[in-house]
This record gives C-alpha cells, sequence and structure tokens, in this order.
C-alpha cells in the first residue's frame, strides 16, 4: 500500500513537473489564452537605415533615435533640448544625447538611478530664483531635484516631496505635468494658510487600483490630481478616470486632454477607450470635482450593467450615469491609448495643424489584436472628431506578431516627433522630408 503511494506521489510530481515545464517554454500561452491575455509574440526588431518595417506616409522619415533601452517611457526636454527618458523597471532615468546633430543618440547615460518605478517627467525654473528642476513621478510620490542645466546633471541625488502619492496597484505607473491654473477661487474657501490660486500647477495622473471596482482606501486613484510646484498641496482635479496615464494641453484651449483605457473582459468591443476634455468643476457640480464615468459608466455616459457592487460610501460618488461626463472622443475597446501630441509646427502639414496624434499600445485583453500603432485625429478645439487615419504602422505584422509597442508622443524643439516603444526598447524620430 505504501509502495503504491509513493508511486502515485511521483507520478504526481512528475506531471506537475512536466506541465509546468511546458507552461514555462510555451511563455504561460494556455494560461493566458484562458483568462484573455492575448499579446502577441515580440519579435526581434530588425533595426536598420529607414525602419523600412514602419509605414508612415508619404513624405515623412521614421528613424531610430535610441535603441537598447530597457523599456523607455515618458520622454521629456530640458531647457536645453536634451532628451530624456524614463526607464521604470531599471528605476533610472537617462539622458539621451545626439551630440552631432545626426538624429541618432550616440551618448545614453543615467542621471537617476534607485528610483521607484519613475515614469513622468517634467521640468520647472523658479521665476525667483532662477533654479531649474526635474520633477519625476515616481509610483508613490513625485520627486524634485536640482537640475544642472549647463552640463545636463542632477547634482544630487536628495529630492523634496512634492506630493504623496498611493503606492503600486493594478496600474502603478504615475504621468505628470505642468500647466496653468483652471481654477477661479480657492480649492477650500477660506482656507487662507495655503494658497491654491498660483499661476502654474503641477498636475499628476493616478491610475485605479484595480480594473473595476470602486475606490474606498483614497480619493487620490482613478484621478488626475493638482499641486503647486512647492508641493504646499495636493487636490482632486477630476475624478472616474481609470487609467488616464497620458495627458497633454490642448494648444488654443490649454485644456488638458488626456487618453483613457476602459475595462477589460467585457468583449473584444467594449467598452470604447477614450480621449477626454478634462476640466474643471464648475460651481454647481456637487462632487467637488467631475466624474468621467470609470467604475459604473463609460462612453457616452453608457452603465456598465456586469459591474455589481455594495452600497457606495464615498458621498463624492455616484453610480448615477447623468452625475458622469461622456466621453470626448471614443476610440475602439482595447487600443490602449497612451501617449497624444498636438501638431503645431510649421514645418509639417499646414492642413495637420492642430491635429491629435495618439499612440496604441495594443490590445492584450482581446481575441485578436487591435492597436500597436500611431494615429491621427482631425479635431476642432472642442473634441468633435472629423475623422481618424493611421499615421504610423508596422509594429503588429500581418501573421500576428508585434516589432514593438509605442508609448509617449513628444516634440522636440527641432520639430521632430519622437516616440518610445517599452517593447523593443527604442525610441524613434519623425521628420517631414
Amino acid at each position: 500500500m505504501q509502495l503504491r503511494l509513493k508511486k502515485n506521489y511521483i507520478v504526481l510530481i512528475l506531471v506537475v513537473l512536466g506541465a509546468a515545464g511546458y507552461l514555462w517554454i510555451t511563455n504561460f500561452q494556455l494560461v493566458k489564452k484562458i483568462v484573455g491575455y492575448n499579446v502577441p509574440q515580440t519579435t526581434q526588431l530588425p533595426v536598420g537605415p529607414g525602419v523600412d518595417f514602419l509605414k508612415a506616409p508619404e513624405g515623412f522619415r521614421v528613424s531610430v533615435f535610441a535603441e537598447g533601452l530597457a523599456g523607455p517611457r515618458v520622454i521629456a526636454f530640458d531647457p536645453r533640448g536634451r532628451v530624456l527618458a524614463s526607464v521604470p523597471k531599471e528605476g533610472k532615468v537617462l539622458v539621451l544625447e545626439d551630440q552631432d546633430n545626426d538624429g541618432f543618440a550616440e551618448i545614453k547615460r543615467v542621471v537617476l538611478q534607485g528610483l521607484r518605478l519613475p515614469h513622468g517627467l517634467d521640468f520647472y525654473t523658479d521665476p525667483k530664483s532662477k533654479i531649474a528642476y526635474l520633477y519625476v513621478a515616481e509610483t508613490h510620490q513625485v520627486s524634485r531635484f536640482v537640475y544642472n542645466v549647463v552640463d545636463g546633471s542632477v547634482p544630487s541625488a536628495i529630492s523634496k516631496n512634492i506630493a504623496n502619492l498611493p503606492a503600486d496597484g493594478r496600474h502603478f505607473s504615475r504621468t505628470i505635468a505642468f500647466g496653468p491654473n483652471f481654477r477661479k477661487a480657492q480649492i477650500i474657501a477660506g482656507k487662507s494658510e495655503v494658497d491654491t490660486q498660483v499661476p502654474v500647477k503641477l498636475y499628476i495622473s493616478v491610475g485605479s487600483s484595480c480594473d473595476v471596482c470602486v475606490e474606498t482606501e483614497t480619493w487620490k486613484r482613478a484621478a488626475i490630481l493638482e499641486s503647486d510646484p512647492e508641493g504646499s498641496f495636493t487636490a482632486e482635479f477630476a475624478g472616474g478616470l481609470r487609467n488616464s496615464v497620458f495627458f497633454t494641453f490642448h494648444p488654443e484651449t490649454k485644456e488638458i486632454w488626456a487618453t483613457e483605457m476602459g475595462r477589460d473582459n467585457l468583449g473584444d468591443e467594449l467598452p470604447p477607450d477614450e480621449v477626454n476634455i478634462v476640466k474643471v468643476a464648475d460651481e454647481g457640480n456637487k462632487f467637488g470635482a467631475r466624474r468621467y464615468g470609470w467604475p459604473f459608466c463609460y462612453g457616452n455616459r453608457v452603465k456598465d450593467t456586469t459591474f455589481k457592487f455594495d452600497k457606495i460610501t464615498r458621498t463624492d460618488l455616484s453610480s448615477n450615469c447623468v452625475d458622469t461626463e461622456p466621453a470626448t472622443i471614443e476610440l475602439p475597446a482595447h487600443s490602449a491609448p497612451l501617449g497624444l501630441a498636438f501638431i503645431t509646427s510649421d514645418k509639417w502639414p499646414k492642413e495637420w495643424h492642430n491635429d491629435l496624434l495618439v499612440a496604441y499600445h495594443g490590445s492584450w485583453n482581446r481575441s485578436e489584436p487591435t492597436g500597436y500603432k500611431i494615429v491621427r485625429l482631425d479635431v476642432d478645439k472642442n473634441g468633435k472628431s472629423f475623422g481618424t487615419s493611421d499615421f504610423i504602422s508596422g509594429w503588429l505584422t500581418s501573421d500576428g506578431k508585434t516589432l514593438g509597442r509605442p508609448v509617449d508622443l513628444k516634440f522636440g524643439p527641432d520639430d521632430a516627433l519622437y516616440i518610445s516603444d517599452d517593447s523593443s526598447g527604442t525610441i524613434y524620430r519623425v521628420v517631414p522630408r
């Protein structure tokens, strides 16, 4: 009897080891298929002159600006036009320098390291002291470092914590950008010890802790927050934004335009991903901040009937879609929109002036992959869309493989468009011929 049990245990162990070995060798594709995870396998990039695998409109040239990076995400330009990139998985911020002006960064150097999932980057120069600062959005805080503009370095790793943020979660990346103050009065009336009416504010995007849930632990999740450059306060600017990883400011209205990734597991076509014009609450808003739908609604105030929840304990939330803001622009479901940038350069086609470019990082929760490209939206300043067309594609091949996943889009002082790709470890540069 004992011998038989021993044999059965040995067989069981061999079966488990065999199954584990199979899953490891196949990159857990069977498990991913069962749970709906369907990211096409990334193949090695055929990097070379012209980057021929990418398709761009006639009259544009795409080239590699930097390669061999470990998942670059956010791109920023310092006051002298140097390119910086965050590398969350390595806890680093890099400076990429093209010293001979040939469109390729010969020098890659680490300006900061040992950070906790650094993502968002932006610069601010104090108008009184003239000191330049580099702001870095880590997953748990926004850190401010003194920045040496002359040589593009951070003299000291000692930083000031500008804002405490809820750490990690399903969506752990944090994005920041300086923009105008949209408020007409103090955030909290009568609170005179803190002046929230400053001309320039720091906006901070924090995603949800989950796919779909009611955030009860903190009001700082699924929201865009606001602060001042000194970090004197942190407040909610807008909520109900599941994961607005990237946002930018309209060149004319200066309003915040943000991409928004919808929830998973509602099928291939739902819910739509979105672009929203995120506005400050008016005096009649009963929640103190505008609500953009999640987790109760999506798209044009469509009720998510599959989401079941207990009693809402937060008085600043409502499950009534009438109380939420509709999407400004609906995008194909699971496209995973990330970086966005308005075309303002006179060197680009005049008929594209103020059109919006959006990076589709690409689906993972869809039977047939979608996205993996950059699209151009013909829009007016109010968000009315007159059509969408592919601008750069080719990262998703006809046989279902991927050659990369575009993330951030930033126009540089040279009027070139820079594109980060966290899958292939590349930053591209796009210029009109």
